[in-house]
């Protein structure tokens, strides 16, 4: 009886294996799909008033929470963000929009009233300034000290469209501390952990180098925007 029933066990024994080997996979890949989820909210970050490119009218919104002192945001604006300029925001499918991000002090503060300043005085000159910004970040030991007033007001003296007095001022006086402050409620209120935080029409991508995504979440609301 025992060498009659022992087929039976052995393939009992196999189909559980078979079964566990499948839930163990199941579950490996429920864990790697909720590892790439995106966040939805039920609204955007309002972009009034932030410093905007592109068509005012473009049906798509991409807002990028970036902070001047950190790393992979300058390489952001090096690789993707040239990508998406030239594939949807020239275009005018796309209008972009930044908004400060304060995760490194006072130097991250200090570049975002310089930015805020610019931005009061000539929206187009601040997206220089922002270029020339990042540019001015060091590759190494960019957490030392580096966005001073001094840097700010040796970037804005090669832009010719900005009143280094005025803002030379501004940041005396922080005058663009509202928007700044206004910044930091959205960042708050957008759970943002990490810069850069890339938002397409109000939902949050898990990986901002995934342009591959990005052009899929693009794509997906034109179509559904016809």
């Amino acid at each position: 009886m025992k060498r009659e029933n022992s087929p039976f066990k052995i393939a009992v024994i196999l189909t559980l294996a078979v079964l566990v080997l499948l839930a163990a996979l199941v579950t490996i890949n429920k864990m790697k799909s909720n590892s790439n989820t995106e966040t939805t909210y039920d609204k955007q970050p309002p972009i009034e008033g932030q410093p905007t490119l592109g068509d005012s009218n473009a049906p798509i919104t991409v807002v990028e929470f970036g902070d001047f002192k950190c790393p992979s945001c300058k390489a952001w604006g090096e690789t993707i963000y040239p990508q998406l300029l030239s594939d949807y925001v020239d275009t005018g499918k796309v209008k972009f929009s930044y908004i400060n991000v304060l995760f490194h002090g006072d130097e991250s503060k200090l570049g975002s009233l310089a930015g805020e300043a610019v931005y009061k005085q000539n929206p187009e000159s601040y997206w220089i300034f922002h270029k020339e910004l990042f540019k001015a970040q060091p590759s190494e030991n960019h957490d030392g000290l580096w966005i001073t007033n001094e840097k700010i007001l040796e970037i804005a003296k090669t832009i010719p469209e900005i009143d280094v007095q005025q803002l030379q001022n501004d940041l005396e006086n922080q005058s663009g501390l509202e928007e700044v402050n206004k910044d930091e409620k959205l960042v708050e209120e957008f759970k943002v952990e990490s810069t850069p935080s890339i938002m397409v029409n109000g939902t949050m991508l898990e990986d901002p180098f995934d342009y591959k995504k990005i052009k899929s979440l693009i794509d997906k609301e034109l179509e559904e925007s016809k």
